[in-house]
């Protein structure tokens, strides 16, 4: 069993910033890419930003120059730091795991519950 936990979202004013984490838990051998997605009413949930074990990063172009994807991979966690906040970006955001669980077994794919981002205009 892997769970992944979100934390940090919350309300802002547009222009200001949160920073999102997202702990990584259970049965769990190495973890692959960690992702933030996210999901407004009516909307499909979309790509925001990757992070590769080994750094490399991916962003959507709507989130390029304000958010920041890091992880800390001793803790098997992923943040994600939000600047510049638009009131486009509310949405539920979702953390997502590419997680390993044995030294033998394949991939799985595994989302988090999601947290609340709202931002007023």
């Amino acid at each position: 069993q892997v769970q992944l936990v979100e934390s940090g979202g919350g309300l802002v004013q547009a222009g200001g910033s949160l920073r999102l984490s997202c702990a990584a838990s259970g049965s769990i051998f190495s973890i692959n890419t960690m992702g933030w997605y996210r999901q407004a009413p009516g909307n499909q949930r979309e790509l925001v930003a990757t992070i590769t074990t080994g750094g490399s990063t991916n962003y959507a172009n709507f989130v390029k120059g304000r958010f920041t994807i890091s992880r800390d991979n001793a803790k098997n966690t992923a943040f994600l730091q939000m600047n510049n906040l638009k009131s486009e970006d509310t949405a539920v955001y979702y953390c997502n795991a590419v997680v390993r669980r044995t030294v033998v077994s394949g991939t799985t794919f595994h989302w988090g519950q999601g947290t609340q981002v709202t931002v007023s205009s």
